[in-house]
């Protein structure tokens, strides 16, 4: 098990060595075959089997689980295929064919992946061989159903960095100039008793008192009060999200609510109204009167303009996406992709949580209007929004750091994918790939759990190590080389269908003509011009000091590399 102490963080590489399997009389022996592990990892079974790629057909192998993932390697002299599926993508696993089952590799188990991918696997049907790797794969795939650690917990990866320091509330309040004479920090929270999604710190008016707080809780949605996530640092207009308030079909009013978001207005004394976007369809949020919920309506509450983003719930986003897996793996038609695509209305909730984000953006920075936002219970469509809005206002998000910053604050702790301007962010598309492949790997404690108060019980920061440790002891592999710093820009996205693309290099990558494609070939020659510029001026170094001690006359001489350089011929 990793400790908490500093020593843990030591830069240690093991991607390479083999994994030590348990024999059966307890010894651990290294297995002939090079198969890459993480410390902690072990490995469970390993069963030769055929791989029905879906690009190339049948190909024999051999495939190694362990408690962390799935490998597979090639055993045909012709192929060098290599499958590498960490257990925690799984999403399904089905037992194909029967015994009885006719027809070559009828027999055997098929795998759905939330990374796009499905993966089949034919087994000899003799003996019940599939039985083993089904259970196994079952245990290990679904740890917590079969009381188990998931593999988080058993990772032993050290690095030179700790990614669990990146996030701390306190100063990241205090970059955006917090507390002030208006916003105060409270601990009201600390023990999770106000409520249990919410972090530990929160931002609120100076205004409302800790007792306001407890009774503007009892008219929202899982106690999820109005709370600040971003202050302009020159018109004080502010991001606020929260939940919905619990109207019901009669029509509940609570004064306490409606003072609450007055106050919140009147901590910016040069606006006369708060706007509310609800980010639910119009029709959602009427129907969930029914269950409770509601919005707020104009005639309760008197400085407010509310507007509906028509953002459609999880629900309807995950149907989607599955249309969009159905036509991306694993063939494309090309024949019938656009219309393949539109069937998919994938882009266009893409478009509506953008056009949303850029609304409340323009809002706060225009200083017409502070801006609260909420959908449902505020753990959604919210954090999409308040996060975006947040990486258009505030360039600070789109570093590296900051972009840490941004996921620990708005999606973590508060318990997609974003339109790019090549010189705006710090970051490339690998950065972002990386971190939804881990979103799902369980190889981090990063995205383990559902809010905080939970982290805090298993002690997820003692106990794991972090996402961000891994990204940050390597940022140069992430960083974007067309990066330009700048403050205080803010970024406007057109949101419109016809500048909209289905994002290539993740939905279709497993596809082998597409990963052709990659890398982007403007940012590896602009890569390569840099290693020439660095292998010029290295040359340029060396050659001034060889004759610096034949140069007799040093003045007319030039002195350094730079100034050379304008001596010097090259292709660029």
């Amino acid at each position: 098990m990793a400790s908490a102490s500093t020593s843990k963080y030591n830069s240690h590489s093991l991607e390479n060595e083999s994994i030590k399997r348990a024999s059966q009389d307890g010894v651990n022996r290294d297995l002939s075959e090079t198969v890459p592990r993480l410390p902690g990892e072990m490995l469970i079974t390993d069963k030769e089997v055929i791989y029905i790629c879906p690009f190339n057909g049948p190909i024999k192998g051999r495939v190694y689980i362990t408690n962390y993932r799935l490998y597979l390697r090639s055993l045909e002299m012709d192929s060098a295929l290599i499958l590498d599926v960490p257990l925690g993508v799984i999403s399904r696993i089905e037992k194909m064919g029967g015994a009885t089952s006719r027809g070559e590799n009828s027999y055997g188990l098929d795998i759905t992946c939330k990374d796009m991918r499905n993966l089949r696997f034919a087994l000899k049907q003799e003996g019940h061989s599939r039985r083993d790797m089904f259970e196994i794969l079952t245990r290990f795939a679904f740890p917590l159903a079969h009381s188990l650690p998931l593999f988080a917990f058993l990772n032993e990866e050290k690095f030179n960095v700790d990614g669990w320091t990146v996030y701390n509330p306190v100063e990241e309040y205090r970059r955006q100039g917090l507390p002030n004479h208006q916003w105060r920090i409270t601990f009201i929270n600390k023990c999770y008793e106000l409520c249990d999604t919410y972090p530990a710190l929160l931002v609120v008016p100076y205004r409302a008192s800790d007792e306001d707080l407890r009774r503007v809780a009892t008219f929202r949605s899982r106690n999820r009060i109005p709370v600040l996530s971003w202050i302009h640092p020159e018109n004080k207009t502010v991001i606020v999200r929260c939940s919905q308030p619990l109207v019901g079909m009669s029509g509940k009013r609570n004064k306490d609510d409606e003072k609450y978001l007055d106050v919140i207005r009147e901590t910016n004394r040069q606006i006369s109204k708060l706007t509310i976007y609800d980010a639910r369809p119009s029709v959602n949020a009427v129907a969930n009167k029914a269950t409770g919920g509601g919005y707020e309506s104009d005639d309760a509450y008197h400085n407010i303009e509310l507007s509906f983003l028509d953002i459609h719930n999880i629900h309807v986003m995950r149907e989607s996406l599955k249309k969009v897996k159905d036509i991306v793996y694993p063939n494309v038609e090309e024949s019938h992709w656009l219309s393949s695509l539109e069937s998919t209305h994938w882009l266009e909730h893409i478009k509506l949580v953008l056009t949303g984000a850029i609304q409340v953006a323009d809002k706060v920075s225009s200083g017409k209007s502070s801006v609260l936002v909420h959908c449902s219970d505020g753990w959604d469509r919210t954090a999409q929004l308040t996060s975006l809005a947040m990486l258009m206002l505030d360039s600070y998000y789109r570093s590296i750091e900051g972009f840490e910053i941004l996921v620990q604050k708005e999606w973590i702790s508060f318990g997609h994918k974003f339109a790019s301007f090549p010189t705006a962010f710090e970051f490339n598309e690998q950065f972002l790939i990386t971190i939804l492949d881990h979103l799902y790997s369980c190889r981090f404690g990063t995205f383990l759990f559902n809010c905080e108060s939970a982290r805090e019980r298993q002690k997820v920061t003692e106990r794991t190590v972090s996402l961000w440790s891994l990204i940050n002891v390597n940022k140069e592999k992430f960083k974007n080389p067309f990066y330009t710093k700048e403050i205080n820009r803010v970024l406007y996205p057109v949101a419109s269908m016809r500048h909209l693309e289905l994002w290539v290099n993740y939905y279709i990558r497993w596809n082998p003509r597409i990963k052709q494609q990659q890398p982007n070939p403007v940012e590896q020659r602009y890569m390569e011009l840099l290693a020439l510029r660095d292998d010029y001026i290295k040359r340029l170094e060396e050659l001034q000091l060889a004759n610096s001690a034949k140069l007799s006359d040093p003045p007319t001489s030039p002195s350094s590399p730079s100034q050379m350089m304008s001596h010097v011929q090259t292709h660029f």
